[in-house]
């Protein structure tokens, strides 16, 4: 007979899909690397399971604890499953632009759930990541999470995601094209790539309202960068330890009104119900066309499933209130 052991046994694995009708004009095979497969629906299964391993055989995380983190929701679902499996409490500090959808579905896999305002300072006491590490001082038996420097997130994606996208394409990748939050992805698949083909190229997907591509571009950390902006799950207002920027080639930043519309179309006209920053991710392959030729292989990888979004991007009139449809 053939079973998982439990929930957390059916993590990674996840196919590629080939993209048909938004990417007709492209002269290169676009394929797009499934991560709603994953039991949480998201890419962040993989890293969430391989923090809380690597925290439990360090000492950190001990029997009967509490685990606790800011996340816009996908890693709270990743770190929820390994917390019911293992026998953990769960605490998400989420803040108040991510949708409803991912704060009922953490309460429903009986997460405690704080919700933070998104317009304040990374360093303010009221901020998510403020709030999650205040939480864990106060809080006897706990362990901070914190993804965004936790090097167990690009390790896992090192050890998984990058290998099956090798072998998945032969070694016939020639992009990666990936939209830009904790840097996890995007340096784990990226570094391992690059260890087996140098010549392949890293895109990163970054949103205005986001310091990295400028960063990027110039070294320079420019708060005029920082704004608010709507798009869940990438961009950043700090520089994760996560983000490798010597792996990433370049960045191209997508508006939310285009991240929005590309995530509808990606339903309608592929028949791929995915998350606000898949359409992000698209749109940016599109705009990076100049760089690809004949016989490319492009793989760009999708986040998070649509079920999280039916209230905002797959709602017209919060679409219309955005100005995102007419």
């Amino acid at each position: 007979m053939k079973y998982a052991e439990n929930i957390l046994g059916t993590i990674g694995g996840t196919p590629l899909v080939k993209l048909n009708k938004l990417t007709a004009d492209l002269p290169c095979l676009v394929l797009a690397k499934y991560e709603t497969f994953n039991p949480g629906n998201s890419t962040k299964d993989r890293m969430a399971i391989q923090m809380v391993e690597d925290a439990v055989a360090a000492g950190k995380l001990k029997p009967g604890g509490t685990i606790i983190e800011g996340t816009s929701g996908n890693t709270g679902m990743g770190l929820a499953l390994a917390a019911v499996v293992k026998g953990y409490k769960m605490i998400c500090v989420i803040s108040d632009k991510q949708s409803k959808e991912k704060i009922d579905i953490l309460k429903a896999m009986g997460s405690e759930v704080h919700v933070c305002p998104t317009d304040v300072a990374p360093d303010d006491p009221r901020s998510y990541y403020s709030t999650a590490k205040r939480l864990s001082e106060e809080i006897p038996n706990s362990w901070y999470v914190n993804q965004y420097d936790n090097p167990s997130n690009t390790k896992a994606h090192f050890q998984t995601t990058g290998p099956e996208i090798w072998e998945q394409t032969n070694g016939k990748v020639t992009h990666f094209v990936v939209g830009v939050g904790t840097g996890g992805t995007i340096s784990g698949v990226g570094g391992f790539l690059k260890s087996k083909n140098p010549n392949i190229k890293v895109w990163g997907v970054d949103t205005y309202g986001s310091v990295f591509k400028k960063y990027h571009e110039t070294g320079i950390f420019d708060e005029n960068e920082i704004y608010p902006y709507i798009t869940e799950g990438i961009g950043e207002d700090i520089l994760p330890k996560n983000v490798d920027f010597d792996i990433i080639d370049g960045f191209t930043k997508v508006t939310d009104k285009d991240a929005a519309v590309y995530t509808r179309r990606l339903a309608r006209e592929e028949g791929m119900f995915l998350g606000n920053s898949a359409g992000a991710a698209i749109k940016g392959v599109m705009q990076l066309q100049e760089h690809f030729r004949e016989g490319d292989v492009v793989v760009v990888l999708f986040h998070d499933h649509g079920s999280r979004y039916v209230a905002k991007i797959y709602n017209d009139e919060w679409m219309k209130k955005q100005g995102f449809l007419e």
